[in-house]
């Protein structure tokens, strides 16, 4: 007796199995070639075999009754082997074309990945709008040099000195373009180091902005006031004793800082208030200044003198400090030619090094973030080697974003950033500190501009809900991530067991940086810092890796073959024609299916898991885009007629999510 059988493959595949149900297989079939075609055949004998005139394809069947005939395919939910009658229920894609454009898609794919990254960046830009409100004090930006040449450790300093609010951190963004220093009417907000790279003319060289120098006497209470430090915000853990001994240490740390830039620079600004009028403060730092650093180039600069009707009688009274007094407003720009010529005149001009390599001029950054507190300056110090910025147990130490090169022993430059902490937006506005959203502010720009973020954590404290959010900022930004487990020498007992423990507890709350390395270190006794730049490398590298098309490709279909997208009521099926890389920095990937809308949230989340697992990216979010044929069509009506001639080499066979 024979039977009639027919399999239907509406769409080309590269691999179709059937795996029979029962223990003793009665039906095996396999094929590895691409094809779309419907076999239909008379099979009388046992063990018979067809051959297609279309590739190579065989069945090799026993005999059997209907009523024997059932299996699986990697494609059907029901787990049944569908006969004739069957088969005129599915969906149907033999009308569409068996293959795509590749070098439109690969065009498309980028196009989509920069309006992509475009929209994110403008959504987030308004976020942070929204939430720390318009900076005062805003400066326009002068025009920058064509290209970075010169290494910064190679152009001369120019170190802004004196007391506190008299406009250093505005002078200082006037003099290197937008809004680098924070600028608040308020003293002491200053408190590190600030560096920022200016010209003017032919000269380049780098301006250090520094914290107020108080040489006069104070009382603690006096200090506390100047300085705007608060002995309670963030230190509840600290006895009060310690808090005292700290705000006790603040001036000379801060005058520390500004004696490290007046060493290193050959021309000094030293400012003064021509509004306030002379100080006994002013005096103390000219005769400093005068006494210790003769051999130095000092311009006397008179600043807020915006009247010129005034300006005269402003400056007439510095002449007493022994320096010639130039007017300036920092605010307005008026003043600052004349001052820069006078700065240009005391240095030399840094010729462009024959020896500078290529690679120099991508140099990653690296931003150290976290909450207040969690040795986040620590750190920094710990890697360059010296006390690049204080380190101190008051919250809110660090103001500003502090920017070091570093080199690493193996030779590879690295850009450091040390952040302000980051306390929750309701403390922030409770608090009602202008200083504070804006270092927050700053923190989160620094995030930006990175190309990896090490999230820093204290041991002790371990998760909390804010480092939750700023886990969720750096996985929206779509930077690479190391988790630093900062502190590890607080924990009681350890074994060898304790920090696997510790991994799976953070892995556990936070899910969204599943994909981040975890570094254990204890900053103030340099122990594993180094650990931090080593992750930070091997981050950075998956971070700029671009996968083979094929390959990708490859990974793909695999993964659709595991696990088809499911079906909707209506039978319908999402297929995956095409994918390709399209970015890096983040990987970004450009999946072009027919209707996005059949691959839902939890589809999409497997396949990047098989991207993971197939093809690595550990240390950094990788990203999906998915493009609807239907949209392909739409926009800008991209459908071009080719020729077969000119059309044939830029074609590839499709994936089918169908198989």
């Amino acid at each position: 007796m024979a039977y009639l059988l027919q399999l239907n493959f509406p769409t080309p595949i590269s691999s179709y199995t059937i795996i029979p149900k029962t223990p003793n297989p009665i039906f095996s079939f396999h094929h590895t070639l691409p094809f779309s075609t419907s076999i239909l055949s008379s099979l009388s004998q046992p063990k018979s075999s067809i051959s297609l005139p279309r590739r190579s394809l065989s069945c090799s069947i026993p005999q059997f009754s209907a009523t024997e005939l059932s299996g699986t395919t990697a494609d059907d939910d029901d787990d049944e082997l569908l006969l004739p009658d069957e088969l005129d229920n599915e969906v149907d894609y033999s009308d569409e074309d068996d293959d795509v454009d590749v070098v439109a898609l690969e065009q498309e794919a980028k196009e989509v990945a920069l309006e992509y990254s475009t929209s994110l960046s403008r959504v987030l830009t308004i976020e942070e709008e929204r939430s720390n409100g318009k900076e005062t004090g805003k400066n326009s930006k002068r025009s920058k040099p064509k290209k970075k040449i010169i290494p910064d450790n190679l152009l001369p300093r120019i170190a802004i000195v004196g007391r506190p609010n008299v406009g250093k951190s505005a002078l200082f963004n006037r003099l290197v373009g937008g809004n680098k220093a924070i600028v608040v009417d308020e003293p002491g907000v200053t408190r590190d180091r600030l560096y920022g790279r200016s010209y003017w003319g032919d000269h380049e060289f780098m301006v250090v902005d520094t914290g107020g120098v108080i040489t006069v006497s104070k009382s603690q209470s006096t200090v506390m006031e100047e300085l705007d430090i608060s002995t309670t915000i963030g230190m509840d853990g600290i006895p009060l004793a310690s808090r005292e001994a700290a705000v006790a240490r603040m001036p000379s740390m801060i005058e520390k800082q500004a004696i490290a830039a007046v060493e290193e620079s050959p021309v000094i600004i030293f400012l003064v208030d021509g509004q306030a009028g002379l100080t006994a403060a002013d005096v103390e730092i000219a005769d400093w200044l005068r006494k210790n650093y003769s051999n130095k180039s000092i311009i006397l600069a008179v600043n807020k003198c915006e009247s010129p009707r005034k300006r005269i009688m402003q400056v007439s009274e510095f002449w007493s400090l022994g320096f010639e007094p130039i007017p300036i407003s920092a605010i307005s720009g008026s003043g600052t030619g004349e001052l820069l010529d006078l700065v240009c005149s005391g240095i030399q001009k840094v010729e462009e090094p024959n020896n500078i390599l290529e690679e120099e001029d991508y140099v990653p950054a690296i931003s150290i973030v976290g909450r207040p507190n969690v040795g986040k300056s620590s750190i920094l110090n710990a890697l360059v080697g010296e006390d690049r910025t204080i380190v101190s147990p008051i919250s809110g130490t660090t103001r500003d974003a502090i920017d070091t090169e570093f080199t690493a022993p193996d030779g590879q430059k690295f850009h450091l950033i040390d952040t302000a902490g980051i306390r929750k937006r309701t403390a922030v506005a409770s608090a009602g500190s202008t200083t504070e959203a804006l270092s927050v502010n700053r923190a989160f720009r620094a995030i930006r501009r990175s190309d990896v973020v090490a999230l820093v954590i204290e041991a002790m404290a371990c998760i909390t809900e804010q480092d939750y959010k700023i886990a969720e900022r750096i996985e929206k930004e779509g930077k690479g991530c190391v988790i630093v487990v900062n502190k590890w020498d607080t924990i009681p007992n350890k074994n060898q067991q304790t920090a696997l423990f510790y991994e799976q507890d953070v892995r556990e709350k936070l899910r969204l940086l599943n994909w981040a390395p975890i570094v254990y270190s204890t900053a103030l006794a340099g122990q594993s810092v180094d650990k931090i730049i080593v992750a930070a490398s091997e981050v950075e590298k998956e971070r700029s890796r671009r996968l083979g098309t094929s390959i990708l490709n490859q990974v793909v279909g695999e993964a659709v073959t595991f696990k088809p997208p499911p079906r909707t009521r209506s039978g319908k099926r999402g297929r995956v024609y095409y994918c390709t890389q399209a970015a890096i920095r983040p990987p970004t990937f450009v999946f072009f299916v027919n209707d996005a809308k059949l691959f839902p949230e939890t589809y999409r989340r497997f396949m990047e898991k098989q991207l993971r697992s197939n093809a690595g990216f550990p240390g950094t979010p990788i990203r999906l885009l998915w493009r609807s044929r239907k949209k392909m069509e739409k926009d800008e009506g991209k459908k071009v007629t080719r020729t077969k001639e000119n059309r044939a080499p830029h074609r590839r066979k499709l994936i089918s999510a169908t198989k």
